[in-house]
């Protein structure tokens, strides 16, 4: 089931549960605005290469439209879509002023040089920056960009509309960025799983934990973990999957990777497949990188007690009903990683003010809206 089926399912099965009369749901499902550009870029070779870039505006009831931009092969309009309704369901549950937007290439990243991917997104950026502004649509960094990214569409867009840095958040300090936003949304998956972990009675430490991913999300939200005294006793990239039973040293894996090494040759852990990973037996399973992981095909062997859903839509309806039945307790992703567009809306607050709040008030303030938005939907 792709991404765009399955939020819909989603959606429809909320909407039977709430008793939302049916027009309503139907206005809710159709976006606002849908665009589809071409980008041509000159490669460093010398040759012409196109590529094509999505922008979905889902919906402002709520305030400004708020996503991120993800730079994939496998970005497309059902997934971006998806993404940007599943961005207006998020920013209502943190109960931050906005709505859902999403934008993405249909690109490899990895197979582009920086200038490369400097070309590409002002070219996409000249696409969209009319459509876009400060108080309509706030982009993001996502899957396959960063901060980088984001201070190339800052530049192209203060040459069309003048000094402009509310206009995309998750920048680099110097252009205005917020501390405390890099680690954010693994910040705020530790926080939920504090949360829901209190319910039952129980803490992080002690626990052990399966993580998928180990790009800025799985990153951090595994050494914040571990911090915190619980086992990490497997992590997985899109290079391999290594486990060790008694817990992985973090900060050492961590050092590892940014010395140029790769997970998977980690030294103090012993490989493993990927896809074991996700049945691997522990309490806590953390996906942190693409949707549709957990299916019908894998959901039955699911050995996790919890599951925390970092990535967006990670399990698919299928997958959910079994895991229900199962009795495996599901933190759902428009909770769950909802840090990131937490202190994204802190981050254009800040800009828009013109003062920058210092890193604990950063962090107390994301832990009150992700204790508020859990009591609320507990």
């Amino acid at each position: 089931m792709n991404s765009f089926a399955a939020t819909n399912r989603n959606f429809r099965h909320a909407v039977k549960l709430l008793g939302l009369d049916s027009k309503l749901a139907k206005s809710l499902l159709i976006p606002f605005r849908e665009i589809k550009v071409e980008c041509t870029i000159p490669k460093d070779d010398g040759s012409i290469h196109s590529y094509v870039g999505f922008s979905v505006q889902h919906d402002n009831a709520r305030g400004p439209m708020k996503g991120g931009i993800r730079y994939h092969p496998e970005v497309d309009p059902d997934e971006v879509n998806a993404l940007a309704q599943l961005m207006t369901w998020k920013t209502a549950v943190a109960d931050v002023p906005y709505g859902g937007a999403k934008g993405g290439i249909g690109c490899s990243p990895s197979d582009l040089s920086i200038s490369e991917l400097e070309r590409l997104t002002r070219i996409f950026n000249q696409k969209i920056h009319d459509l876009i502004r400060i108080h309509t649509d706030i982009p993001a960094p996502d899957m396959g960009t960063n901060s980088q990214t984001m201070a190339w569409i800052f530049y192209e867009y203060s040459k069309f509309h003048g000094h402009s840095p509310a206009i995309v958040t998750g920048k680099p300090l110097d252009l205005g960025g917020s501390l405390g936003r890099d680690a954010a949304t693994g910040r705020g998956v530790v926080f939920a799983t504090e949360a829901l972990l209190a319910e039952h009675g129980k803490s992080i430490s002690g626990l052990t934990f399966a993580i998928q991913g180990f790009g800025n999300i799985g990153s951090w939200t595994a050494d914040l973990i571990h911090g915190r005294g619980g086992k990490i006793i497997a992590i997985s990239d899109v290079n391999g999957a290594i486990r060790k039973p008694d817990g992985i040293d973090i900060p050492a894996l961590s050092k590892h990777k940014a010395e140029g090494g790769l997970l998977k040759d980690f030294k103090d852990a012993d490989a493993m497949d990927r896809n074991e990973l996700l049945v691997q037996e522990c309490d806590v399973l953390i996906p942190c990188a693409l949707g549709g992981v957990l299916n019908k095909e894998n959901a039955a062997n699911v050995r996790a007690k919890y599951i925390r859903e970092a990535a967006n839509h990670p399990t698919d309806p299928d997958a959910d009903e079994i895991l229900s039945k199962k009795g495996v307790t599901i933190l759902p992703d428009i909770y769950a990683n909802a840090g990131g567009v937490i202190v994204s809306y802190f981050e254009w607050v800040q800009n828009i003010q013109g003062f920058q709040w210092n890193e604990e008030k950063v962090n107390m303030e994301l832990q009150k809206h992700m204790n508020d938005a859990f009591a609320n939907i507990k």
